[in-house]
């Protein structure tokens, strides 16, 4: 893997994104080896939790709107995207999101897909796909109005604005806010804690609250897709992306 760092040790894996060059910001090798790293967690019974960290200036930026568009089928890849937050929510170990810096569109989804987040002073979380002609995509039509309210939610994606990790906590959508020379700590701490726990107790806990919103999220999921392959490839889309691209 060379987009995605895994360490495995005292019962904690540590998934590092790994494009700090690019803010962490998700391209396809990016996907497939966070995949990968979340199937080996997942297999690895000596892994009692997960904390899910971005390398360099932020957490993940988002979509890498500067990379060429992939090819092959647009479904494909959109599915593909979304099995991120499939793995992240089925995986029998809790996740914490160890959150700096930008935490945007996809990155901001991935964050939602965790159990726990814990962001620093200097993260800021943002939804900015329709703003550029987009869909969300990782279940965040059902798991951000979950979190702050279908009316919050809207505001947020509608709009298109940021927020610190201040308001982002005010909201719900932060379980934690440290320093960000602490954040790391703060969150290894807190794996270490779940992983002393009863493995069974902890993973059964994590099932039972996620079962009542799960068949949910797969109908958000299925309807996200729809509505992303309405939205590629459309003029809105490539205007928006041509003007973030010579912004540079």
């Amino acid at each position: 893997m060379e987009t995605v760092e895994l360490n495995i040790a005292e019962g904690v894996a540590l998934v590092w994104l790994n494009r700090p060059d690019r803010l962490n910001a998700v391209s396809p090798e990016l996907v497939d080896d966070l995949l990968t790293a979340l199937d080996r967690v997942a297999a690895d019974e000596s892994v009692r939790a997960v904390v899910l960290a971005g390398r360099g200036r932020a957490f993940c930026a988002g979509h890498d709107l500067k990379a060429p568009t992939a090819d092959g089928d647009a479904r494909v890849r959109l599915e593909r995207l979304q099995d991120v937050t499939r793995r992240l929510r089925g995986l029998p170990q809790p996740v914490i999101a160890a959150v700096h810096g930008y935490a945007i569109g996809a990155g901001a989804e991935f964050a939602l897909g965790c159990d726990l987040v814990v962001a620093a002073d200097d993260a800021v979380f943002g939804f900015p796909e329709a703003t550029l002609g987009l869909s969300v995509t990782g279940a965040a039509s059902r798991l951000l109005p979950l979190l702050v309210g279908p009316a919050k939610a809207k505001e947020l994606v509608l709009l298109g604005e940021r927020v610190d990790s201040a308001v982002a906590k005010g909201m719900g959508l932060v379980n934690r806010r440290v320093a960000r020379d602490e954040l790391l700590e703060f969150s290894m701490d807190w794996a270490r804690q779940l992983a002393g726990k009863p493995r069974a107790a902890v993973t059964l806990a994590k099932r039972a609250i996620d079962r009542g919103v799960d068949s949910a999220v797969e109908t958000a999921l299925e309807l996200e897709i729809s509505h992303a392959l309405l939205t590629d490839g459309s003029p809105e889309v490539a205007r928006t992306t041509e003007e973030f691209r010579a912004r540079g």
